[in-house]
């Protein structure tokens, strides 16, 4: 069902959503930074409420089908829609979102010294080797995987998801040439994630759904995971990932925080730097430099120009985020401390125009809720 066709029926809803929040923030106005299952709730500014159904009519106009936004500030949520096929209590679908799960998982295997940044790919799985082993892939290390310049001019994602079931997906990445020194090209691509977790499994001994669970889910009361796998029983890591829209703004939020949780560090400060920070230049996925600029796309307005960090997004106004296909989104905002976790079905690949709507409508709401 398209936003257009429930849209109206949802109006009511958008104008109580603050007031069903308020109704939850009884019970947890002294709940300093987020202990229990939810997120505390807080009464929602009238401008920021005015500001989100702006953004939600703005969706609809374009066409956008839009199934849940949640907005937290200073550590509540201050508003909170589903609409369309979104639902509270049911997980979504989150494509490339789940890159930066798997990235905290490197990251707290770099953190517990099972992986060092410049260990070389292939020390990992010699067994998967081919028999002829060119120097570039020789080369590869974690810190190139997780940066998206692992050394390929172009993506195999799409060929490896293709493959038949009994193919090795280890032994298959492996085997395609790599035609750039690794480090000095970005090429966004989903498999080299999926090394990743093939890596997190192989030196835990668990998937990472399995591996999470203990650091990272059981603190933040997520629950009902679901993370599919390939073949081979290894969580395909650059998607297959399914959550609900608030265990989105839990993650966002524990990123704002420098990965600290009710006074516990889940993610070492250092990771969580590193990992938003710029650490490569960037671009669409999909798109080359040159399409990039025949497109009008620019540093001035163009959220995929802005870097890469490790499996995270920079964009304009000093925010980073974790995307993915169709419109899924954690936006974390610092100079804003704020929050925006949404979900989407958008039909085009034209992610640009939601994040438009955001800077548009939401942000300055947030800055005037500073």
């Amino acid at each position: 069902m398209k936003t257009k066709a429930i849209f109206s029926a949802f109006t009511l809803f958008v104008m109580m959503s603050c007031g069903s929040a308020n109704n939850a923030t009884n019970d947890n106005d002294n709940n300093k930074n987020l202990e229990g299952d939810s997120l505390p709730r807080t009464e929602c500014p009238a401008a920021l409420n005015d500001s989100a159904k702006s953004f939600l009519a703005g969706m609809e106009a374009q066409g956008l089908d839009m199934h849940s936004v949640m907005i937290v500030q200073h550590g509540k949520v201050l508003y909170e829609h589903w609409q369309s096929e979104g639902k509270p209590d049911e997980p979504h679908v989150l494509n490339s979102v789940s890159k930066t799960f798997t990235s905290i998982a490197v990251g707290m295997a770099v953190e517990e010294g099972k992986i060092k940044l410049e260990d070389k790919l292939i020390s990992y799985f010699p067994e998967n080797l081919p028999k002829t082993s060119s120097k570039n892939l020789e080369k590869i290390t974690v810190r190139d995987l997780l940066t998206m310049t692992c050394g390929h001019d172009t993506d195999h994602t799409g060929e490896m998801q293709k493959m038949d079931s009994t193919i090795n997906w280890v032994s298959q990445f492996l085997s395609y040439p790599v035609e750039h020194i690794p480090g000095s090209y970005y090429c966004y691509n989903s498999v080299g994630t999926f090394m990743l977790s093939a890596i997190v499994q192989k030196v835990t001994g668990q998937t990472l759904d399995e591996y999470l669970k203990p650091r990272l889910f059981e603190p933040l009361a997520i629950k009902n995971v679901r993370w599919d796998t390939n073949p081979q029983g290894i969580c395909y890591g650059g998607w297959g990932l399914f959550l609900v829209t608030e265990d989105l703004a839990k993650v966002g939020q524990l990123i704002l925080q420098k990965g600290k949780w009710n006074g516990k560090q889940l993610i070492s400060e250092k990771w969580v730097t590193e990992m938003t920070g710029r650490q490569t230049d960037s671009r669409q996925a999909g798109m080359t430099a040159e399409e990039m600029v025949l497109a009008g796309m620019t540093i001035e307005n163009c959220d995929w120009l802005q870097g890469y960090g490790y499996q995270m997004w920079r964009c304009r106004n000093n925010a980073v985020r974790a995307d993915g296909a169709r419109g899924q989104y954690i936006i974390v905002m610092p100079d804003q401390d704020a929050v925006i976790s949404m979900t989407s079905m958008i039909e085009n690949a034209d992610m640009q125009k939601q994040l438009n709507l955001v800077w548009n409508h939401l942000l300055p709401a947030l800055d005037a809720n500073k």
